[in-house]
């Protein structure tokens, strides 16, 4: 039977601690809905500072219906634009990275510097002036050298996430890493299905092996506990601190993007995510050995890391439209690393490329399934609380927006 209830009361009779009704994820009212009050007003993780070393570097980055152009300017700033032309509103930039002085529209040859402004206009009438038609600016964001965007004007404050991750992303020098590899994973399915598989773990030790063999999420927490004292031993001597913030989606503070930091321990004999659990890359920061730790970190609704001690791979889950969207994982090592000398690109690969090809069929099989008639939504487990807490802050977002409200 369909289900024609007004959105507002789809979402006021959402039964707690289940999966979401069915409409959540095939209405396109909702979809549009989630755009314009959720994935265009968070930020979202669009790289590295060190991908932009140069005045000049940029890079594209595209959300759905949305993108950007992320550079850094002559004067070393780093901004972002719309990646649209303010004459007829074509695409500046076609090419997703390099480095120049200058951005031309293919369209009619508009002419943008790297500050965004219009310094070329073929044939315009008397009265036109091109400081009324520079690129619209986008929200951009460093934190602690993680290149965030943000495309609304009035994005919810970091700084909270800044003061706070300052202690352990220093631990870890995220300031003075480099990407060593990124690659972009196309998921055929809704979007919160992709980030609803990625935040819990009960899915971990039937579907990804690789994982599970040194990684512990999938215990109970009482076992959990036991192998989590081992690593509290030794994180001192390795340069660790025990530190922990958990201010993701609904406890994040009014105005401030969630976060949230925590470090977890893996498996005896495992000191990093590599096939044996051996070292893969330099250790990162000032960090003097290996503490069998792995540390998870959330930015807001949609970024996601796990720094080891020897690298990062961060996470970034964006829809494409409604029925697609896109997991883009970033690898990061030492900004003084040596391909082929400190690491191995494949190597450094292996686990997150495995996992998140594992990771894609079973998004898939769950949209297949979530698509069905005989779909009906069913009850969390212990294992999924994230889940539960991210899906309600979904609800939470989708009932202040003004169509909902009104």
């Amino acid at each position: 039977m369909h289900d024609d209830r007004p959105i507002r009361e789809l979402i006021a009779c959402q039964k707690p601690g289940w999966s979401l009704e069915q409409r959540f994820y095939t209405d396109p009212e909702i979809y549009q809905l989630e755009l314009d009050n959720i994935v265009m007003r968070n930020w979202i993780l669009a790289g590295h500072q060190s991908e932009l070393a140069q005045p000049g570097d940029f890079k594209v980055f595209n959300v759905a219906n949305e993108s950007a152009i992320i550079v850094r300017g002559q004067d070393g700033e780093i901004r972002a634009f719309a990646n649209v032309c303010r004459h007829r509103g074509s695409l500046v930039c076609l090419e997703e990275s390099g480095n120049t002085r200058k951005f031309t529209c293919p369209y009619h040859g508009w002419v943008y510097d790297t500050e965004g402004e219009l310094v070329g206009a073929r044939a315009m009438p008397e009265g036109f002036r091109r400081e009324d038609h520079s690129l619209n600016r986008v929200s951009v964001d460093i934190v602690h050298g993680l290149v965030f965007i943000c495309f609304c004007t009035d994005a919810p404050s970091f700084e909270a996430a800044k003061r706070d991750l300052a202690e352990p992303m220093a631990m870890f020098g995220f300031d003075d890493l480099k990407v060593a590899a990124t690659k972009t994973y196309p998921i055929a399915a809704n979007w919160k299905l992709s980030i609803e598989n990625y935040v819990e773990c009960y899915h971990c030790a039937p579907a990804h092996p690789e994982y599970a063999k040194m990684h512990t999420l999938m215990l109970d927490e009482k076992k959990r506990e036991r192998v989590q004292e081992h690593m509290l031993e030794k994180m001192e001597a390795c340069g660790m601190k025990e530190i922990e913030y958990n201010f993701f989606a609904t406890e994040s503070p009014p105005g401030e993007q969630g976060y949230h930091y925590s470090r977890t321990a893996m498996f005896e004999g495992y000191k990093t995510g590599s096939g044996d659990g051996e070292p893969i890359a330099p250790l990162l920061g000032d960090l003097k050995d290996y503490d069998g730790g792995a540390s998870d970190l959330a930015f807001g609704p949609f970024s996601f890391l796990l720094a080891y001690s020897d690298h990062v791979v961060g996470y970034v889950f964006t829809p494409v439209d409604q029925t697609h969207c896109q997991c883009q994982i970033y690898w990061l090592v030492r900004g003084d690393a040596e391909e082929g000398k400190d690491y191995n690109r494949e190597e450094l690969m292996w686990l997150w490329d495995v996992t998140t090809y594992a990771d894609e069929k079973i998004i898939v099989n769950n949209w297949t399934g979530v698509k069905s008639r005989f779909y009906r939504p069913g009850p969390f487990s212990a294992m999924e609380l994230t889940e539960r807490h991210w899906i309600e802050w979904v609800l939470h977002e989708l009932r202040r927006a003004p169509s909902v409200i009104s």
